[in-house]
Parts: structure tokens; sequence; C-alpha cells
């Protein structure tokens, strides 16, 4: 998905169908903002699931805990690219989800599904010189929410990256092809048919681990390249 304010590409800011956004939406126009040298070359490297540098096993959600954790392990894997087709290298890459079961391991979460004392279900990288990442994990559960008569969210995986500059800052969700969810799924439908198909991953075979591990490819693209016409 891409960061572009382009109106094709971004759900509206108000969406009553997605209740949260009825309070959460603001109700005057928005003041831009043009973008300086700060925000062009602003720090990037901060990360928010963790106070230290990126460990060689963040990137692997399932190695985290003494144990192995429950459910159907996965590879989800993509390139990330700034609007220009070019890789963005050494850009931070933060994962959170559910577990196999559909539950969060947050004293918000209630949901009355099992938690999983190995999988806290957070996980990070860095982008290689291609701008290429790679997470393994565990394929999340449906869960309900409440927002509307038996309502579930689909499977999905929230992603949060930095890019080159505070420009190109995106938090995003990546779903599952074939999902029976999406016809109900108001976040989902917020997004315009045309941008829609760009937070579904890709099953891809070429990445699966024959006997260990199926594989998923969802690309990104950061709008908002530092001093572009128009960024900010």
């Amino acid at each position: 998905m891409t960061a572009s304010t382009a109106p094709q590409v971004h759900p509206p800011l108000a969406w009553p169908a997605y209740k949260s956004t009825v309070l959460r939406a603001p109700s005057r126009p928005l003041v831009g903002i043009p973008a300086g040298l700060t925000e062009g070359t602003g720090p990037v490297g901060a990360a928010l699931l963790g106070d230290h540098p990126v460990g060689p096993l963040d990137h692997d959600l399932t190695r985290q805990h003494p144990g192995e954790p429950l459910g159907e392990r996965i590879i989800v894997h993509g390139t990330v690219r700034d609007s220009a087709g070019r890789p963005v290298p050494d850009s931070l890459v933060e994962v959170w989800q559910a577990n196999s079961a559909g539950r969060y391991p947050h004293h918000a979460d209630q949901h009355p599904a099992p938690l999983d004392p190995n999988f806290t279900g957070v996980g990070r990288c860095l982008t290689d010189p291609q701008g290429r990442y790679r997470f393994i994990s565990v394929k999340p559960g449906a869960y309900p929410w409440r927002n509307h008569d038996n309502a579930w969210r689909p499977a999905h995986l929230h992603f949060s990256l930095f890019g080159r500059a505070f420009t190109q800052r995106l938090i995003t969700q990546m779903y599952f092809p074939g999902d029976p969810l999406f016809y109900q799924d108001p976040i989902l439908n917020a997004v315009p048919e045309p941008a829609r198909p760009a937070l579904i991953s890709t099953f891809d075979l070429s990445e699966t681990v024959p006997e260990w591990a199926l594989a998923y490819r969802f690309d990104i693209v950061l709008g908002g390249t530092p001093f572009e016409e128009g960024a900010g």
C-alpha cells in the first residue's frame, strides 16, 4: 500500500462502517504543512517494538521463547520501494499480530481464546540493500471485535515502516488471499477498490520451505519520497 495522498489509494478519514472513526476522525479540514529539511532528513531508526538494536532473531517470531508457538508456520517477505520504484535499504520494518487462536497478549484483549506462552506476536527487521525484508511467524487467527453484529476480523498482520524520513512513515495491514471474512471487514473495505488488492498478500510457492513453512509475498510502496514534488 502506498503512503501517497492520492484519493484513489487512501480510505476516507471518517468511515461510519468502522465505528472507531466516528470518534477519531477530524471534524475540520486538515491543515497541510510543507515538508522541509527536518521532515526529509529526520531520524528514522527509532523502534516502536523495542528499546535496543535489532537482534538476529527479531525477525523470527517462532524463536523468541523456549518452545515453538502453536499454529501454521509461515514466511512473509517482500520488497520495500519508494514511489519512484527504488528499493529502500536499511529501513526498519516492524510487525505485530494475534496468535494462531486469534488473540493478542494484551490486557485489553479478553477474547476467550487461548494465549500461547511461546508467542508474543511482535517482530522487526531491517531491509537489505535491495530493500527486501523477511519474517517467520505463524498464521494469525480471526477474532471477534464487536464493531457490528457477529463481527470478525480477517487474519492479518500489522506493519509499521519508517522509510528514509518522516514523510515516508507508514502503518498498514496485510491480509491473506481468499479469506471469507473480507466482505464484512470495514477496515479493508474502506480502502478504494483499485488499491484494495495491494493490502492482500500473494501465496509464493517459490519461497515456501518444503515440509516446514508456507510463504506469502507482500510488497510495500512508501510515498512521500523526501523532497519530491508534493511530498508531505
